[in-house]
């Protein structure tokens, strides 16, 4: 446990960062899965989902909460199925 004040604060702190980071992934992952079903199901509407999930990883890279390949890499799996349901 930290001793100095300064390092009990960072403590606190980090604790409430990776809480907010883990909502912000579960968030991302709940979105992905919902994205996957409307395009499985072949719904117009997949598109709009799709573009909210893109915001929300571009948002989580910026923030550092994605590493850039990981937030690249989950947006061109989500575009190559969207892609291949236009066919």
């Amino acid at each position: 446990m930290p001793i100095k004040k300064s390092a009990k604060k960072a403590l606190r702190q980090g604790l409430k960062h990776a809480i907010k980071n883990v909502k912000v992934k579960e968030t991302i992952k709940e979105l992905i899965k919902k994205s996957k079903k409307l395009i499985e199901a072949k719904d117009q509407s997949a598109t709009d989902k799709i573009k909210a999930t893109i915001k929300a990883i571009d948002q989580a890279r910026q923030k550092g909460i994605l590493k850039k390949n990981t937030g690249s890499r989950k947006k061109s799996r989500l575009m190559k199925k969207l892609n291949l349901m236009g066919k």
